[in-house]
């Protein structure tokens, strides 16, 4: 987990860090969750799944299922037209916020 960086921030993020993930490439939970543990933002790929649902349900993301050779049938997750909007906003959202953030933060340096 990133140490220090609260839970609410960690939760607000974690959306459009899935979305910006599979918008380059289709990518299944377990990939998901490695990806998100390395950086600290998930805990366990149990906190995966529940994140996932709320974009299926809010139409972001689309789901196929498939199976690569005798493995498993894998869910591939790939962001929806919609869920490339929401990525394209917050990423303009998240430039601003972090440049307003920066600049009351430098103001004591």
């Amino acid at each position: 987990m990133v140490v220090g960086l609260s839970p609410q921030l960690r939760r607000g993020v974690v959306e459009y860090c899935i979305l910006g993930l599979i918008s380059s490439q289709p990518m299944y939970g377990w990939e998901l969750a490695e990806h998100l543990q390395r950086v600290g933002l998930i805990s366990s790929i149990g906190t995966l799944y529940p994140t996932l649902t709320r974009l299926r349900e809010r139409g972001a993301i689309h789901v196929t299922e498939s199976r690569q050779g005798v493995g498993p049938v894998r869910k591939y997750y790939t962001p929806t037209a919609s869920g490339e909007t929401e990525l394209n906003q917050f990423r303009k959202d998240w430039a601003e916020l972090t440049f307003q953030v920066g600049i009351i933060m430098d103001k004591d340096e």
